[in-house]
């Protein structure tokens, strides 16, 4: 029989996800708290629906979230970009834990606790929470910042850590007898631990290179999908238990299997696969992490444990503000290292359970702890709206003060290009290769700087700024190409230039329609704006069309003709774009007017030799 209180455990657990995250987000509070939060409130010492025994039961099932989530991390990092990636992981990461350790060592044994306890305790609160900052780096958008950078190299140093501090903990047991190992150690003699622990690591390592990647072919073949998740799920589940039997982290036994799958082709299959459990158990573990929240300790130890959460919080985030200033890391992105990483961890977790088995920490200093790590954790993405809110616009406000000075224009041009980035520099580059002048301005002063070592005449300013195209000689000039990408921009760029200067031609990247519509709107012709993507999916296009056969004279043919068309199509979609039933009729019907024209041009068709048009697009390219 069906046991009924499970499903109404996860009714419970899925309905507290469902309706206090989506809450929590709009509030700007990050998912990763609406979980903490709706764990607490359903959790045993508030409304009470999951019992002490469903959460614990919940918390062993949810770790398997963090499991997965350590094995994609470990995906993403190729050994060769683990090793360019060294100096900041094992300098910044390796700094941050070591000193951190030491710091809350000497606090706690000022504090009476003995040198071992006190070791254990600087570890385990060394840790930071890998699966909040990275869940809440990627929500908003800072996982590509220096700062997040640098806070991701911290984590993986942390992840790896583990390892050596599971390694150290039984040394500090109190005594030999209750540092017991469970697993294949259960009955081995001490000296045959290690190699049976360095055996199993080197075994996930080999079957990595070498007989997974043969395994998963085999069942690609198969072309069922589900067999790829399950066997990826299979070999998660296999390291976990492996690295349980030698006494290692189920986690960092992924993590590896991750790291040695890495350059493996089927990463991305395995990536896309388990997205949805990692996702899913993550939030589960949260959801566990809040219910397992001890409102006992907290209620009989209101002030002490708040002045140890906050004690704890600013320790971290100072140690790692001072080691970021030594580093020269910037200020902005210094702050986010600090604060990103100034919680509790999910493996002190497991690392707190190892020290009462070991009773290297009595039970309730242990509780204690785990009630500061979690409530820690829970402040985690507070910190992130104190970042976001208060600290990231004073530095923005900062630099905006500290602006470069826009550089002095000593060059007039009949062309001025605004903008030389990923787009702009094509256009920059093959009028150049003309022998026409061109005047460059670009807004990135890094930009600027690296385009002057490759030789290209740039001048740093914000070509939106009047008083700078006037520098640039605009009254002279015949022509405007604005290649910005930021779409506000270009259309105020377009209004005042077009006041000012009504007789000069004005040419305009559009990223899509929309923008064309409305730079159109502005007075530009359609010949004026160019959709930013056309040019290129149309050379894709017909490559394809030449890969499948199509013969060199017609597809180019086809190609101009199409282009031709769409340019009427834009001019008979500007007056009514607002108009979805007339816009979406006008479509219909220029799709079906240009496939019987194409029938009718390919009935039509000459016989050309293909052999001339075929060494004028080798001599072109």
């Amino acid at each position: 029989m069906h046991d009924p209180h499970f499903f109404l455990s996860a009714f419970i657990y899925l309905a507290a996800a469902v309706l206090l995250v989506p809450i929590a987000h709009r509030l700007g509070l990050g998912s990763v708290l609406g979980y903490l939060i709706g764990g607490a409130v359903i959790g045993p010492f508030v409304l009470g629906w999951v019992g002490g025994r469903q959460g614990e039961e919940a918390m062993h099932f949810a770790e398997f979230g963090v499991v997965i989530m350590l094995f994609m991390i470990g995906l993403e990092l190729e050994p060769s970009r683990l090793w360019r990636m060294r100096g900041p992981i094992f300098g910044l990461g390796g700094l941050q834990v070591s000193l951190t350790a030491l710091a809350v060592m000497a606090i706690a044994i000022a504090f009476g606790l003995e040198w071992k306890p006190a070791l254990a305790t600087g570890m385990i609160l060394a840790l930071s929470s890998t699966a909040i900052v990275i869940q809440t780096l990627q929500e908003k958008g800072l996982m590509r910042t220096d700062g997040g950078g640098d806070s991701f190299s911290v984590l993986l140093f942390q992840d790896i850590s583990v390892i050596p501090m599971l390694a150290v903990f039984p040394l500090l047991a109190a005594s030999v007898t209750k540092a017991e190992h469970h697993g294949w150690l259960h009955d081995l003699p001490h000296w045959a631990q290690p190699l049976v622990t360095l055996g199993a690591v080197v075994a996930i390592v080999i079957a990595g290179q070498f007989i997974v990647p043969r395994g998963f072919a085999i069942l690609a073949k198969t072309g069922l999908r589900e067999l790829l998740t399950a066997a990826a799920l299979l070999l998660i589940v296999g390291v976990a238990l492996l690295m349980t039997q030698v006494g290692l982290s189920p986690a960092l036994g992924a993590f590896v299997a991750g790291v040695v799958l890495a350059g493996s082709h089927y990463r991305h299959e395995l990536e896309s696969n388990l997205e949805p459990f990692k996702g899913l158990l993550l939030g589960l573990f949260f959801l566990a992490v809040g219910a397992s929240l001890d409102f006992t300790v907290i209620a009989a130890n209101p002030l002490l444990v708040a002045v140890l959460v906050l004690a704890l919080i600013v320790l971290k985030a100072a140690v790692i503000y001072l080691i970021a200033t030594v580093l020269k890391i910037r200020g902005s992105h210094r702050w986010l290292l600090s604060l990103a990483l100034a919680q509790g961890g999910e493996f002190a977790f497991a690392l707190l359970s190892m020290a009462i088995q070991q009773d290297i920490l009595s039970e309730e200093t242990s509780k204690l702890l785990v009630a500061v790590v979690a409530l820690s954790m829970a402040a985690a993405p507070l910190l992130f709206i104190i970042y976001e809110r208060l600290i990231a616009p004073r530095y923005t406000s900062v630099s905006r003060e500290q602006q470069r000075a826009p550089d002095r224009i000593d060059q007039h041009a009949p062309v001025i290009l605004a903008g030389f980035g990923r787009f702009g520099n094509f256009v920059g580059r093959f009028m150049m290769s003309q022998g026409v002048k061109v005047t460059v301005l670009e807004s990135d002063p890094d930009h600027v700087d690296m385009l002057r070592r490759f030789g290209f005449k740039v001048f740093y300013g914000d070509a939106t700024r009047l008083d700078l195209l006037h520098a640039a000689g605009i009254d002279q000039a015949c022509l405007l190409i604005i290649a910005l990408a930021d779409q506000a921009k270009v259309a105020r760029l377009v209004t005042e230039v077009r006041e000012k200067f009504p007789k000069l031609r004005i040419l305009a990247r559009a990223h899509d329609y929309d923008q064309r519509f409305e730079l159109m709107n502005l007075g530009l012709s359609a010949e004026d704006t160019v959709h930013e993507q056309m040019g290129s999916a149309q050379e894709l296009a017909v490559r394809a069309l030449r890969a499948l056969g199509k013969p060199a004279y017609a597809t180019e043919r086809a190609a101009r003709r199409w282009k031709r068309y769409d340019e009427e199509t834009v001019h008979l979609l500007v007056p009514v774009h607002e108009d979805e039933d007339t816009y979406a009729r006008i479509v219909r019907e220029r799709r079906i007017e240009l496939t019987q024209l194409f029938e009718k041009d390919l009935a039509e068709l000459p016989e050309v030799n293909d052999d001339g048009w075929e060494i004028n697009r080798a001599e072109e390219s």
